[in-house]
């Protein structure tokens, strides 16, 4: 079991984040320590790390939870067939969100890429 601290660090979120992972019932400590602090799986540790990656595409906060309950009935042992199935379902069309979200963001860092270098471009011009 993992502490808050050491979770938040592995994954390279603020404990704010975690904590805010926590009040938004994304993410549930496994247990709590005698001192009263949360304590985490691997499991809860992949689950933050799920999180943290949808967070630079734009998914809010009902998406995410959608998506985690979706990756946790494909992986529940004692999901029906027909509920492992929706699941997968919702994840594949979490991917292909994803990947336009990706390509937005690609185009975004292209145009991005091409004014930096048309101002650098600009420092260097010499005047006559």
């Amino acid at each position: 079991m993992l502490r808050i601290g050491e979770v938040a660090e592995r994954v390279g979120l603020s404990l704010r984040s975690v904590c805010f992972c926590e009040e938004s019932g994304l993410l549930t400590p496994e247990a709590r320590s005698a001192g009263g602090f949360c304590l985490y799986t691997e499991i809860k540790f992949d689950r933050l790390m799920l999180i943290k990656r949808m967070k630079p595409l734009g998914f809010k906060v009902n998406q995410m939870r959608e998506l985690l309950d979706a990756s946790d009935a494909v992986r529940d042992g004692g999901a029906t067939k027909v509920a492992r199935e929706e699941g997968r379902k919702v994840i594949r069309e979490y991917a292909v969100l994803a990947a336009e979200r990706c390509e937005e963001l690609r185009m975004q860092l292209a145009t991005a890429d091409e004014f930096a270098k048309r101002l650098l471009e600009e420092t260097l011009v010499q005047p006559d």
